[in-house]
Parts: structure tokens; C-alpha cells; sequence
């Protein structure tokens, strides 16, 4: 009875791992169809290099320009936050404020989630500060007392700099006990927000529009190559290919003029950061500013390339769409 029952399980897993074959079998040649179709996709591009150059060269353009645009706004952004004295707030306390207070005031002040730093200045140090830069000792040795008070120079963070971010601070403080007077240059703020702004959605438009261009460049490059191989597309169709089977070397086509036009665009990004960065450091140093062009990195690279392979797969795609469907074996009778 035991042999029976040993005898019917094996039988089930034998049926079981046929009934599975076939389907690993499946996969298998899924899998091995697509790597077929990727390698001859690229061995058709390496046949026609000038071509094939040509293509990711204007792909490498379209794309270089406005990632160096943004580069070169997140750079001007990381300057900008390098601008903490311009951003500050600067808060007068009331003549009669003893010492003991200020540090009070300035301490309420620092707990604040919005603000970086405070610098308490006392009344006495900045007197002695202006005797010292302006050169009139003898003047002020007339006055009976300090005209000078306390005051706070406060930085807000990086986040509370902004226009808003800095009213509502400085609403904050003139709201404090002890503070006579607040004053702030938002006008500053509210010209590097505004051109910051035009900026971006001027470079993110840029990046749309060259996109596009991108797609187009692909489509109509992958539609010439859909004319080439008519007659194989036919002969593809009429031997039972589907619509996935013939459109897939094309989607590769377009996958592999991506991938080459992020590379392209990375090497002239690379370039020109190697060409510009030199005499820009050297003006920066006669400003005394550290200023540099930073590149993408790793990850931007990444997502540079991962963007490309995108748009030219879109391009093939939308090519593939249009023009496969116009293909019908019905034609080689019309013909």
C-alpha cells in the first residue's frame, strides 16, 4: 500500500514538473528573444556609425543644454546661501534695557526653529567698534552717554529665508519684550526669489521643449529605419509575428540612441565644466569668493542616461505606433 501511494506521488510530481516546463521553456525564450533583438539592435548601430554619431551627437546637445542650466542655477543657489549677513535681521533693543535682558531676549530669540544664529552686540563694544572705523574719537568724546543700544543680528535658517520666511521672523521679534526697533532689506530677497524663479521655470520650459525635440529626432530616425525594413516587416507579419514581436527591435533601437545620447551629453558636460571651472575659479578668487561649477555626480549621471534611454524608447515607440500599423502583408499584392 505504502509502494502504491509512493508510486502515485511521484507520478503527480512528474505530471506537475511537465506541466511546468513548458513554461520555464516559455520564459527562457522570452528572455533569449529579447537579448537577441537588443545585441543585433546595437550590431545595426555599430554598421552605421557616422549615422548612429550623428544621432547621439544632436540627442547629447539637446540634452547637455539645460542640464548645464541647472547646474549652473543650483550653483548660483549655493552661492546665494553663502549671503547670511545680507539675510540678516537686525533687532534694536530700547535704551534703558540692562545687559542681563539682552542675553534674555537673545536666548528667546535662538530657540526659535527659524533662526541659525543670534549675535548679541553690547552697546558699549559697538561704540567702541564705530570709534575705531570711523576716525572720530574727538566727537564723540563730547556725548554725556552711549547713544548706541543692544542689538541682536539674527541669521534665519535656510529655510526661512525667503521673503515670507522673513516677515513672519520679523513679525516674531517686534512682538518681543524690550525691542524698540527691526529692521530688514526684503527687497533683496524678493529680486532673488523672483529672478531664482524665472530661472527655473525658464531652464525647466528649455528642458521640455529640447525633449520634445528629443523624441521627435528618435521618431524620425526609427521611421526611416521601419522604411528600410518594409519588406522584412511583411515577411514578419505574414508568418504570424505579433505587433510586440515586430515593433520590439525598433523600442531597442531607440533604447540604445538614448543610451548613447546621455553618455554624449554627460562627456560635454564633463568638458565643459573642465574648461570653464579654471579662469571662473580665478575670477572667484578676485572676489574673494570660492564660487565653482559643480557637475551631476554619480547619481545625476545615472538619471541622465536613465532620461535619455526614456525619451529615445518614447520616440521609437510613438515611430512604431504610427508607421508599423501602415504595414499590412495585404501590400505586397497591392505592390
Amino acid at each position: 500500500m505504502g509502494t502504491d501511494s509512493r508510486q502515485k506521488q511521484e507520478a503527480r510530481r512528474g505530471a506537475d514538473h511537465r506541466a511546468k516546463s513548458p513554461l520555464k521553456a516559455q520564459a527562457r525564450s522570452y528572455v533569449d528573444h529579447h537579448h537577441k533583438v537588443a545585441r543585433d539592435s546595437a550590431q545595426r548601430l555599430w554598421k552605421t556609425p557616422i549615422a548612429s554619431l550623428m544621432t547621439w551627437t544632436v540627442m547629447g546637445v539637446a540634452l547637455a543644454l539645460p542640464l548645464a542650466l541647472l547646474l549652473l542655477l543650483n550653483s548660483l543657489q549655493g552661492v546665494s546661501a553663502g549671503w547670511e549677513s545680507s539675510a540678516r535681521i537686525t533687532a534694536y533693543l530700547a535704551m534703558d534695557i540692562p545687559m542681563e535682558q539682552a542675553r534674555e531676549a537673545a536666548e528667546e530669540v535662538a530657540i526659535d526653529g527659524r533662526v541659525l544664529s543670534v549675535q548679541l552686540v553690547d552697546r558699549d563694544q559697538a561704540l567702541a567698534e564705530f570709534r575705531a572705523s570711523s576716525g572720530l574719537d574727538d566727537a564723540l568724546d563730547f556725548l554725556d552717554e552711549n547713544p548706541l543700544p543692544h542689538t541682536l543680528l539674527i541669521t534665519p535658517e535656510d529655510s526661512a529665508r525667503s521673503a515670507e520666511g522673513v516677515r513672519a521672523l520679523v513679525a516674531f521679534v517686534e512682538g518681543m519684550d524690550g525691542v524698540a526697533q527691526v529692521q530688514v532689506d526684503l527687497g533683496w530677497l524678493q529680486r532673488l526669489n523672483a529672478m531664482t524663479d524665472i530661472l527655473a521655470r525658464a531652464v525647466w520650459a528649455l528642458a521640455l521643449l529640447l525633449g520634445a525635440a528629443v523624441i521627435l529626432v528618435i521618431g524620425n530616425t526609427v521611421r526611416l529605419a521601419i522604411e528600410n525594413r518594409r519588406d522584412e516587416i511583411l515577411v514578419a507579419k505574414l508568418v504570424g509575428g505579433t505587433d510586440a514581436f515586430v515593433r520590439r527591435p525598433f523600442l531597442y533601437t531607440g533604447t540604445w540612441f538614448g543610451l548613447g545620447g546621455g553618455v554624449v551629453a554627460w562627456l560635454l558636460i564633463q568638458m565643459s565644466l573642465w574648461w570653464l571651472n579654471g579662469p571662473i575659479e580665478r575670477l572667484a578668487g578676485l572676489y574673494g569668493s570660492e564660487f565653482a561649477l559643480q557637475g551631476p555626480g554619480i547619481d545625476g549621471a545615472l538619471a541622465l542616461i536613465l532620461i535619455a534611454m526614456l525619451l529615445g524608447w518614447l520616440g521609437a515607440w510613438l515611430a512604431v505606433k504610427r508607421h508599423l500599423d501602415d504595414i499590412e502583408p495585404g501590400d505586397i499584392a497591392g505592390g
